[in-house]
């Protein structure tokens, strides 16, 4: 895949160095698509001196007031955590990250989200995301900054991207499936099982996340989106 296709998406980031250092690293393998999520700080001279002439980078970056705003157009969505979950999550190493990005058609988007300092990303927005990504570092020591970890991910696509096969073109109902697609899927389902009396509305418990877990790893593409969407349309109406 190409590389502008790529963003990097920095959620409630609170130190503007920690920007400025990011797009740095960003430029030095030629990504240049910086996103980000409700950000805690500002980013003007602290943030561009520290990105060492990446200004490109900063200049065009994007904001949203969520990741379910900032990633709704893409088909990936990888995201970064040195925590273990309570729920097993489909994960990758920067290498096999780097593999299956390759893989991936020329048309595609992909975010992969970095979160916060001090805490990471939350388990609602981790449920956003199709796989998580973690670094491989000493285990008494794994916690990374944010530029590091960063530049890691950037170089491993990078050094991919140089020695990948020619890409193919997909077919228009092979593409993968947008997140804001997945999601439109994932609330007709829930609507569709608490109005059957599946799902209490109340308590959903740890089904649905289940239920997204299985789907994101299963990579839909846009047709089957709407086929499964279909179906729920179908069996909603009949029991009408």
């Amino acid at each position: 895949m190409r590389l502008e296709k790529i963003s990097i998406v920095l959620v409630g980031t609170t130190h503007p160095g920690n920007i400025g250092a990011a797009a740095r690293a960003m430029h030095n393998m030629c990504f240049n698509r910086l996103v980000l999520v409700d950000p805690q700080c500002p980013v003007g001279e602290v943030a561009y001196a520290r990105a060492s002439g990446a200004n490109s980078v900063l200049n065009e970056r994007q904001t949203f007031g969520s990741l379910v705003q900032a990633i709704a157009d893409c088909d990936c969505v990888i995201a970064t955590s040195a925590r273990r979950r309570s729920l097993a999550w489909p994960e990758l190493n920067p290498g096999t990250m780097s593999e299956k990005l390759v893989e991936m058609g020329d048309s595609s988007r992909v975010a992969l989200v970095f979160g916060r300092e001090h805490s990471g990303l939350t388990n609602e927005e981790l449920q956003l995301c199709n796989y998580m990504l973690s670094i491989p570092a000493n285990p008494e020591f794994s916690s990374l900054n944010l530029a590091s970890a960063i530049q890691i991910v950037c170089y491993e696509i990078y050094r991919r991207q140089a020695i990948r096969p020619e890409a193919t073109v997909p077919d228009a109902q092979d593409l993968p499936a947008t997140s804001a697609e997945t999601e439109g899927y994932f609330a007709q389902l829930q609507q569709a099982l608490e109005s059957s009396g599946f799902l209490n509305p109340e308590q959903p418990g740890l089904i649905m996340q289940r239920l997204r877990r299985l789907y994101l790893r299963s990579e839909l593409t846009r047709n089957e989106v709407n086929i499964l969407r279909g179906i729920l349309s179908a069996i909603e109406k009949r029991r009408d």
